[in-house]
Formats: C-alpha cells, sequence, structure tokens
C-alpha cells in the first residue's frame, strides 16, 4: 500500500467525518450546464445536497447559459447564483412574462435568450461568503473573495475582494506582480499529491518554493 498523501477524496460528498451540512458539489450536483470542480465545497447546515434547488436559481435549459465554479472555492450557506432565467424582456410596455403561460398568451416568435448576460464563470480558489448573491454573466477571477450579503452585478478580478449591494471590488489581496505570478503557478490545477507536498509554501505565502516546487 502506498503511503502517499494526497489529501481527501474528491469524490467522497462528506469529506468530513461527523460534519454532514459541508459536502464536496462534484459528486452531488448532476446538470449537463453546470460544471464545478474538485473540492469545491458548500457549507449549510440545512443540508448541501439540495445546493442546485436551492442556490442555481433561474436556470432553464431553453436560455443555454451555463454555470461553471473552479476547484478548491468555498461557498457559504445561503449563496445564490442568479442566471438569465431572472431576466424579463424590455423592449415592449411590460415586463411581464405573458408567453410562458400559453393559453392564448404564446409567441411563437421569442428569443427566449434575448438580453442574455451570458455563462456565469467562478474561478478557482473563491471564498463567496453568506448569502452572496451572483448576478447572470458575471466572471469572477481565481482567488477572489465576494463578502457576506453582496450582491455582485458586475466581473471581480482575480484575487479582488467584492462587498456591498451592488458590490465593488474595494482590494485586490496581494499586489499586481505577485498575482501575475500565482496565475502563472496556477496551483489549482496541480495533482492532488503535488498540493498536498507543497501545502506549507501556499499557506505561507512562499511564491519562490511553489515555483520551484515538484
Amino acid at each position: 500500500m502506498s503511503d502517499i498523501k494526497r489529501g481527501p477524496n474528491p469524490d467522497q460528498t462528506h469529506p468530513m467525518q461527523g460534519v454532514n451540512q459541508v459536502a464536496f458539489l462534484k459528486p452531488i450536483v448532476d446538470h449537463p450546464m453546470i460544471e464545478i470542480g474538485e473540492y469545491t465545497y458548500y457549507d449549510d447546515p440545512a443540508g448541501p445536497e439540495n445546493f442546485l434547488a436551492n442556490c442555481v436559481r433561474y436556470h432553464f435549459e431553453h436560455m443555454g447559459d451555463r454555470l461553471k465554479i473552479g476547484r478548491f472555492c468555498a461557498i457559504a450557506t445561503g449563496a445564490e447564483f442568479i442566471m438569465n432565467g431572472a431576466n424579463h424582456a424590455l423592449d415592449g410596455f411590460s415586463t411581464y412574462p405573458f408567453a410562458i403561460f400559453g393559453e392564448g398568451w404564446e409567441d411563437p416568435d421569442a428569443d427566449w435568450a434575448r438580453g442574455s448576460r451570458g455563462n456565469t464563470t467562478i474561478g478557482n480558489d473563491v471564498w463567496i461568503g453568506t448569502n452572496a448573491v451572483i448576478m447572470p454573466g458575471v466572471t469572477i477571477g481565481d482567488g477572489a473573495i465576494i463578502g457576506s450579503y453582496s450582491v455582485v452585478a458586475r466581473d471581480v478580478p482575480a484575487y479582488g475582494i467584492a462587498v456591498g449591494n451592488p458590490a465593488r471590488t474595494i482590494k485586490r489581496r496581494f499586489d499586481e506582480q505577485t498575482i501575475a505570478r500565482l496565475l502563472e503557478i496556477a496551483w489549482w490545477d496541480w495533482p492532488s499529491d503535488k498540493i498536498t507536498r507543497n501545502l506549507s509554501a501556499i499557506r505561507a505565502q512562499d511564491l519562490s518554493a511553489l515555483e520551484a516546487a515538484e
């Protein structure tokens, strides 16, 4: 038997023994329009297994938009990802979606994707706080932090810290040169045994050690 340390099993739903409110999402979210990376977890005392039903809102197949969440993200209780199905048409006198109810209100020429803001993309190693709301079409860069109760309606750069409603990026976690080096290293793409061997450098912000990692 190999004694190589590789960290937790990313295919295990509950990686913390006896803590059922925390779950890795990749094993429990099966949706053709959602991609979630390994080790990304959701923490919810009411049951993280309900992530898809409770946290991904207005995600309709006919809209065609996708939700992509990278590896090693931490998602707190009540975070919501609002998809493009929440949008209503603004080019008529009313924003009411008559056509979806039928019974004479159909619109065979309806372009459901009109006004779509595109896919929602969350990078790697992103921390999303309690009850944060991510609006349609937003891209959040690697290493970013989203404050609790923030409403994110615009892109957040890599290693940015965004807070408020509407959320704004108040600072970057590191200077530009450090961020560039971190993005080049992209430790989140390493195999689990390499990450395990180099955790001390990740924890200690030792860039030189990470760049020299084997």
